[in-house]
């Protein structure tokens, strides 16, 4: 594969399903939720009390769309009050390494981006 052959993939018909997956993985919540489930598994309430701002339908929303892709799993126990609990999958926890390396370029970046976006509102 070329340097660039990767980028190929992401454009066209070709990159539907790419960029689909990579719209719900790179969206406000997913990463968030994503991180704190690395620490174990959760409760819904203790994800939300984890996870400052977000609300329960976005929270359902999030849980939802990582179970129906095989990054999270979700038990029911049948119990009164019921119980719910989340765990990330095998794929769910192979989303960490490339997250971390994301948010390091962020990290690095940040005093060159806070620059740009100065000088470009200055103009």
């Amino acid at each position: 594969m070329s340097q660039y052959e990767h980028t190929c993939m992401i454009r066209g018909d070709g990159g539907q399903t790419l960029r689909a997956i990579l719209d719900q993985i790179c969206n406000k919540w997913t990463l968030l939720v994503v991180a704190t489930l690395d620490q174990g598994t959760l409760r819904f309430t203790d994800l939300a009390q984890q996870i400052p701002g977000i609300s329960q339908r976005m929270l359902t929303l999030t849980l939802r769309n990582l179970e129906r892709d095989g990054l999270v799993n979700r038990k029911v126990y049948a119990e009164v009050p019921p119980r719910v609990e989340y765990t990330l999958t095998p794929v769910g926890k192979s989303l960490i390494p490339p997250a971390l390396a994301l948010a390091g370029w962020a990290i690095e970046h940040v005093p060159h981006i806070e620059a740009s976006r100065a000088a470009y509102r200055s103009r």
